[in-house]
């Protein structure tokens, strides 16, 4: 099915502005309806029972001050669409921690697109906190634009990162809208140098073949490389020029401790190009 509905995460962060434009571009592409979701976050520390007249107004001020700032992005993303010509599109401003607000909202559309936090940035821990929880806890895919750079959209080069896995699997199911438009697939799988699996030339073939079955020309390839796997993913994904990397995102989505697999971590560390995510 294609995709109908894009969200596209608004937080006032320098790499808003960017985000928003890849997400009217492909909004635009796919003639999708685009929601701009603001959530205002919510305070972290409880007002204790007989807290001060000061106390309580801090907080008040510091409420008032998140739900501004949600304002405000939600006013920088209305402008942008105007100025694009852009019209199918709505923004919410959602009074919620923001993790909670962006999965709960996820569902109702087919693809979220977040960017990849930058760690000099002071609020770094929270932002990758949130991408992590959205990434793992969200039924729907998430569309991952780094941090460094400029993005056209996917239209060239696509990698998929197969394991045989059944969150890589989801991964590209969700993704064969985007799929089906690109001009060249390639289904990559990597074995250490000492494993042998002598099965797995054939079960790559039958997925492509059902790729194919959807509109999507892939052709599979087995990479023996002993390098870390998200290390070797990306060396691949630049020796293609790829311009959209497709794989599973593995780990337990806890909210009190969110345990990443390697893999994952290694993409959202040091990704060189937009990366489409499903758990």
């Amino acid at each position: 099915m294609p995709y109908r509905s894009l969200l596209v995460l608004l937080d006032g962060d320098e790499h808003q502005a960017a985000r928003v434009h890849y997400a009217i571009k492909l909004a635009k592409s796919l003639d999708c309806h685009l929601v701009g979701l603001a959530p205002t976050g919510l305070l972290e520390a409880p007002m204790p029972q007989g807290s001060s007249s000061a106390l309580s107004e801090l907080t008040t001020q510091a409420w008032q001050l998140m739900r501004r700032r949600a304002d405000e992005a939600v006013q920088l993303f209305e402008r942008t669409c105007t100025a694009a010509g852009f019209t199918s599109r709505e923004s919410l401003v959602v009074e919620d921690a923001k993790a909670v607000a962006l999965i709960r909202h996820s569902h109702c559309c087919d693809l979220a697109i977040m960017s990849q936090p930058e760690p000099r940035t002071a609020g770094y821990a929270e932002a990758r906190s949130v991408l992590e929880g959205v990434v793992l806890a969200s039924a729907r895919p998430t569309l991952i634009v780094p941090y460094a750079g400029r993005f056209e959209l996917p239209r060239h080069q696509a990698m998929i990162a197969w394991d045989e896995g059944r969150e890589a699997a989801r991964a590209v199911a969700d993704a064969l809208p985007l799929l089906s438009r690109m001009d060249s697939v390639q289904l990559t799988i990597w074995r250490p140098s000492r494993a042998d699996d002598p099965g797995l030339v054939g079960r790559a073939e039958a997925f492509s073949k059902w790729l194919l079955w959807h509109g999507v020309q892939a052709e599979a390839r087995i990479e023996v490389s002993d390098l870390p796997v998200a290390e070797a993913m990306l060396s691949r994904a630049a020796d293609l020029s790829a311009d959209l990397l497709v794989m599973g995102a593995y780990g337990h989505p806890r909210w009190a401790q969110r345990v990443l697999g390697g893999a994952t971590r290694g993409i959202l560390d040091s990704m060189t190009l937009p990366v489409l995510m499903s758990h």
